[in-house]
């Protein structure tokens, strides 16, 4: 479950849908939508559920009122979304990647898919600077507890380097996903380090030494640099590369336990592979491909290979290269230190990394672990409250949005709008049913207020109403006339004025178009929406509204998946037709190879050890 939490609620996703959250500057008023899903929403000490198409208002801060409404038509920023959504449904990459990889939206724009006998489908970017190569435009920074970690400038370079393999490909680098039908791993920096946290490449980097690194390839294990488990090394390994468990159990524990360091690497010896910096330029977070240093390639083929690079971060690696220049934009302190609240409890901070640098220093430039990080908590100060963050205790039963509870000492809110009713309900169900009858008939009684919508003459017939009227007679002075602003009454004929035909109870069951028009007339009921002074004009939409809406949005839903599927059907008849061509391909190739075979054995001379 995911959670919002906004200055005045917390608002907790309770399964997939379409959502909208809006706070405003004040943040004492909150505004959720739901499209499509439900939601729960906790704060005023209790919780209220919002379901399917239903916009909520929830305004104050220790005391919650609420207003509800339809959903609504879509305005510019719906349709942004809406646009944007479609927009992922029709990524053509999706059928080579799984959609929990992150950063896939963006292949489509920046690359091409292409066959490739040895790998299957590979993914090359349409244009790249000359010399590029991956994992050198860019820069390092140190995240916990992953490390060192590439973030690219490629505005498509978040999936390309952090899951999958790259391999140099007809004469350009090519990437190589991992299985479609998985959820890849998310890994720091797909990469091996040349020559270790102790080797020296050359004098050409100067003072500090330098570090070098080149991508790793398909089928190649990648060994974390962090601690992990076992099945997380797996995991990181067989949904990123094609690759066995065994294998990658076999290099793990070779490379962690013998420390084995000649496994062959196919992007080695590729053309401009390997991207070397000085060691002052990696760990301040500078621009590489700005500081490049020239290695001499048969140094670097002969460096052993490592895991991690060995270099201690500095502060400018957390905070990077340009936190320290003075025309940075950070938000305003007052956004900063805005109160907010929220039913789970938060993480604690992190680890300063102050505390941590000494640390890491002595782990060699290792990233710490879970233990040695809960130690380093009791070093220096105590952690920090959070003072501004309000805990609301989680509510078992959640309250329906239409039973909102009023402030206390303004039961009523004369001249304002019943702050807990639906609009498409009538007023009454602001009104508390346990004062005026037994809670067992409350829910009859909301039902039949859903149903009662003006004009009186729309309401299905009933035949029990007519006869609850005369046996409370005081009910409708004493509540609703309370609820209803003083303008709304002159404008009904007084009851005095009535003809006597619509007074005794006991004529109304026998006359059918009476009851309607009587009840309608004699029991004070809500005035036609043009009518009331004191509410929204949109505050009344009426059934069709809400069902045409609906109706709008599943066939928008339809034509989406109709015209995915017809997307889907294309692609896969030129992925068959592709695959047909390579087929070809390949049995041209075998049956070329045989009859070089053919002539190579009638051109061999025979042999002197023949016995006739």
């Amino acid at each position: 479950i995911f959670e919002v939490d906004t200055p005045n609620l917390a608002f907790s996703l309770l399964r997939p849908g379409q959502y909208r959250i809006e706070v405003n500057e004040a943040g004492d008023a909150t505004v959720v939508t739901v499209r499509r899903g439900e939601g729960e929403v906790t704060g005023g000490g209790q919780a209220y559920t919002v379901h399917t198409e239903e916009r909520a208002t929830f305004s104050g801060t220790d005391d919650l009122d609420i207003q509800m409404e339809n959903a609504g038509g879509y305005d510019e920023f719906d349709d942004w979304c809406q646009e944007r959504d479609a927009r992922e449904q029709r990524v053509q990459s999706t059928h080579y990647v799984s959609r929990d990889m992150i950063g896939y939206e963006d292949l489509d724009e920046y690359g091409e898919w292409r066959p490739a006998p040895e790998y299957g489908y590979v993914w090359v970017p349409r244009t790249v600077v000359v010399g590029w190569a991956p994992y050198r435009f860019g820069h390092w920074v140190w995240i916990s507890p992953w490390g060192w970690t590439w973030v690219d400038d490629a505005p498509w370079g978040f999936a390309p380097f952090h899951y999958g393999r790259w391999v140099y490909w007809g004469g350009e680098w090519a990437w190589v996903p991992g299985p479609a039908r998985v959820r890849p791993v998310y890994a720091p920096a797909l990469v091996v380090w040349v020559g270790g946290p102790r080797f020296s490449l050359s004098l050409s980097f100067g003072r500090g030494g330098g570090v070098a690194w080149f991508p790793l390839g398909p089928r190649e294990v990648y060994v974390p640099p962090y601690r992990v488990s076992n099945t997380y090394v797996t995991n990181v390994n067989v949904t990123n590369t094609t690759v066995n468990n065994t294998y990658v159990t076999n290099v793990y524990n070779n490379v962690t336990t013998n420390n084995v360091t000649n496994i062959r690497y196919v992007n080695r010896g590729a053309p401009g592979s390997v991207t070397a910096t000085s060691q002052q330029v990696f760990s301040s977070a500078q621009p590489v491909h700005a500081n490049l240093v020239q290695v001499n390639a048969r140094e670097t083929a002969a460096a052993p290979a490592s895991t991690r690079a060995g270099i201690v971060p500095q502060p400018r690696s957390v905070i990077g290269a340009g936190a320290a220049q003075p025309n940075v934009v950070r938000p305003p302190a007052d956004l900063q230190n805005r109160r907010v609240v929220a039913r789970t409890e938060p993480p604690l901070h992190p680890v300063p990394f102050a505390v941590q640098q000494k640390a890491l220093q002595a782990n060699e430039g290792r990233p710490l672990n879970a233990e040695q990080l809960q130690q380093l908590r009791h070093v220096g100060d105590a952690q920090p409250e959070r003072p501004n963050v309000r805990i609301e205790a989680p509510v078992r039963k959640p309250l329906p949005v239409e039973l909102a509870r009023p402030r206390p000492g303004e039961p009523d809110r004369p001249g304002r709008p019943p702050i807990a009713v639906p609009p498409a309900r009538a007023p009454e169900a602001a009104r508390p049913a346990e004062t005026e009858k037994p809670a067992p008939q409350a829910p009859q009684q909301r039902e039949r207020i859903r149903e009662d919508r003006p004009p009186a003459a729309q309401r299905p017939p009933a035949q029990a109403p007519p006869a609850e009227a005369p046996a409370h007679p005081p009910e409708p002075d004493r509540g609703r006339n309370e609820e209803r602003p003083p303008a709304a009454r002159p404008e009904r004929p007084p009851t005095a004025q009535r003809p006597p035909a619509a007074t005794p109870p006991a004529e109304t069951p026998v006359r059918p178009p009476e009851p309607t028009r009587g009840r309608a007339e004699d029991r004070p009921q809500p005035p036609r929406a043009s009518e009331r002074p004191g509410r929204p004009p949109q505050a009344q939409p009426s059934p069709a509204a809400r069902s045409q809406a609906q109706q709008r949005y599943e066939e928008q839903q339809q034509r989406l998946e109709q015209k995915q599927q017809q997307e889907q059907q294309k692609l896969q008849d030129r992925q068959q037709g592709e695959r047909q061509k390579l087929d070809q391909q390949a049995q041209r190739q075998r049956q070329k190879e045989q009859q070089q075979e053919k002539a190579e054995e009638k051109q061999k001379p025979p042999s002197s050890d023949h016995k006739y």
